[in-house]
């Protein structure tokens, strides 16, 4: 039996640096929550970073949602991604451009490879 594939790292953040001489990647301005004067409100930029493990050879597609209500989330990263062995750490970078939301409240994000969840958390948005 194969393992389920695991999120070792989940991290919203301003931004990532890749070392061009290292491969290092560098964290920028971690954050949790946003906050807004009024709504809607669109976040202009962030980035969802995650690293995944126990991710079978070959091509796989991780699903990201998004939404207020967990059972009806709307997709917002439908993307591939390849996993060279089990064994490797993968390390996906997913900026997000223009995020809008509607009404303050918490967030639920559900992570899902080959439509399998893996992780579900939340970000808060408040006023």
């Amino acid at each position: 039996m194969q393992a389920k594939p695991q999120v070792l790292v989940w991290i919203t953040c301003d931004g990532v640096h890749i070392d061009p001489s290292s491969g290092k990647h560098t964290i920028l301005g971690v954050f949790s929550n946003i906050r807004a004067r009024q709504f809607p409100v669109v976040h202009p930029f962030m980035v969802w970073f995650m690293t995944l493990s126990d991710v079978t050879q070959g091509e796989h597609r991780i699903k990201i949602s998004l939404g207020l209500d967990p059972s009806n989330a709307t997709p917002i990263i439908d993307r591939k991604f390849e996993s060279q062995s089990p064994l490797q750490r993968i390390n996906l970078i997913n900026e997000i451009r223009n995020l809008n939301f509607a009404a303050p409240g918490d967030y639920s994000l559900i992570i899902e490879v080959d439509d399998e969840p893996l992780l579900a958390t939340n970000i808060t948005v408040s006023n």
